[in-house]
């Protein structure tokens, strides 16, 4: 017999779930419980690879108080019925705002958006998961706060907390998002509220001022995992600086990422550069400028011939550097020198700044984003091949230049065995170096779709194989993430599930963890 609902929880009959349901409406009313198949459009669509019935949730619930999320898991503990908890369900390219695993019910968080406290003078901000980066920045804006956000590319649709509790980063001098995270409230699976480092304290006014209280530092264990569910979130600001000095360097050889890496990584250990440099392929930003139909007849991915060509017509670097200095002019203006001399040595680099490029978008949006501010338009990257279909790939190496070409030529060579092509880029820390690949491709075609698939499980086996960890993946493939991290790291990730979750229903599967 047909059931009423599009799916149904793993191991809950419909009557079960049909008392589930009954009382979450009581705690949050009818028209918060969503069990429609029109309703759950939103949460069931994904850019990946696999079926989307693979990702359809039972029901969406939207909660606004914690008082609400407490009676919730009770609710889910006494019917065994897993939620999977998204803020804004803006994980674009990782699995978006569908569930790991069918039949999990949604709880949506975007209706908890209270900006709870902005401090000017000590530089932090206490928000509820659903509030935005657009909805911050226009409060400073409205407020006349001389503060910055560090913003991810979905930048105003997204959020601060949930893209940090998945260790997303941004362009700014804050731009690795964990690190200016400071002090958290979570709801465990059994109702408890913890409110972690110096918020255990009743009178405490160092909540979002000292990150690491007394005893183990516990803020960790709730990002990439499915230990609580985070209902306040505390972070940093970076106060503006008097000037911000964006610019791009671009060079035409691919072999020359070696050199780059190689002269960027003293300037980021030093703070001459403060925030994080990106090394960009022109692939990764031919869609501001180009149709890939204008350079590719027929299947199979671009030749190099083509991608120089491309260069050539819409005068782009093979590689484009993007960083910034902040500081006083004259802090500038010594920085920039140091940047000059030291790129301008080989006589490969061609520095541009803002004067030099005008309107240019693909300097513009890579400007706006070191200064905080926002812009998407990093997801023209969808239009380069169109189809709606993506994911990221996301290995981390140490930064040397030794690191880039040999991850590169591999990674060209599994993509192109499965016809697609190299949109790469390589992001440099402060020692490390995230490798980031947008692997477009077209999700209507299934035999491009199958081959997707099969393309992103073999970066994944050949990159690990080779010592380069993701740092983050699509809800598709988290547990052959998980697996390259070893038995011991997922014995202790499900010893930990056990002991917060011992039924199960936070969010099972997430990072390979139930």
């Amino acid at each position: 017999m047909a059931s009423k609902y599009i799916a149904l929880p793993k191991g809950v009959s419909e009557k079960s779930f049909d008392a589930a349901v009954k009382e979450f409406r009581r705690v949050l009313g009818e028209a918060h419980v969503l069990v429609k198949a029109e309703q759950l459009a939103p949460y069931t669509k994904t850019m990946m690879p696999v079926p989307d019935a693979d990702h359809t949730a039972s029901a969406a619930i939207m909660a606004t108080t914690v008082e609400q999320i407490q009676k919730i898991v009770g609710i889910c503990n006494k019917y065994k019925v897993p939620i999977w908890t998204i803020s804004t369900g803006k994980n674009l390219g990782y699995g978006s705002a569908a569930p790991a695993e069918r039949g999990q019910v949604v709880l949506d968080l975007h209706r908890m958006n209270r900006i709870l406290e902005v401090d000017g003078d000590l530089c932090y901000a206490l928000v509820e998961p659903g509030v935005t980066y657009r909805q911050l920045y226009d409060y400073f804006q409205e407020h006349k706060l001389p503060l910055w956000l560090s913003v991810p590319a979905p930048s105003a649709i997204a959020g601060p907390t949930g893209n940090t509790m998945d260790r997303g980063v941004g362009y700014t001098p804050y731009g690795e998002h964990f690190l200016n995270a400071c002090g958290m409230e979570v709801v465990l699976a059994n109702g408890e509220i913890l409110r972690t480092a110096m918020g255990g304290l009743s009178k405490s006014n160092t909540w979002q001022c000292f990150k690491w209280g007394y005893g183990p530092y516990l803020d960790g264990i709730f990002t990439q995992s499915n230990y609580g569910i985070v209902t306040k979130f505390g972070f940093w600001l970076q106060p503006a600086p008097p000037v911000c000095k964006p610019f791009q360097i671009q060079y035409q050889n691919e072999a020359d990422v070696e050199e780059i890496v190689e002269i960027m990584r003293p300037l980021r250990i030093s703070g001459v550069i403060p925030n994080s440099g990106v090394i960009a392929h022109a692939l990764y930003e031919a869609a501001l400028k180009a149709k890939r139909s204008d350079y590719v007849k027929g299947p199979g991915s671009i030749s190099d011939d083509a991608v120089r060509q491309l260069v050539s017509d819409h005068k782009m670097g093979i590689w484009n550097v993007y960083a910034a200095l902040y500081g006083t002019k004259e802090q500038v203006d010594v920085n920039w020198k140091i940047v000059t001399d030291a790129f301008g040595k080989s006589g490969k680099a061609k520095f541009l700044t803002e004067e030099d490029v005008g309107d240019d978008p693909q300097f513009g949006y890579r400007a706006v984003l070191m200064r905080g501010g926002m812009d998407m338009r990093e997801f023209s990257l969808y239009n380069w091949r169109g189809g709606g279909g993506s994911l990221w790939f996301a290995p981390v190496s140490q930064a040397r230049g030794s690191e880039t070409l040999k991850q590169m030529k591999l990674a060209k060579q599994i993509l192109s065995r499965h016809g697609l092509d190299y949109t790469g880029e390589f992001i440099v820390g402060l020692r490390d170096m995230h490798h980031i690949l947008d692997m477009v491709y077209d999700r209507t075609d299934p035999e491009m779709t199958k081959a997707a698939y099969q393309c992103f499980d073999e970066l994944i086996t050949e990159f690990s194989a080779l010592g380069y960890g993701s740092y983050r993946t699509n809800t598709a493939f988290m547990n052959k993430v998980a697996e390259t991290y070893g038995p011991v790291q997922r014995s202790i990730n499900r010893r930990l599930k056990k002991a917060l979750d011992p039924n199960g229903i936070l969010a099972p599967g997430k990072s390979g963890i139930r």
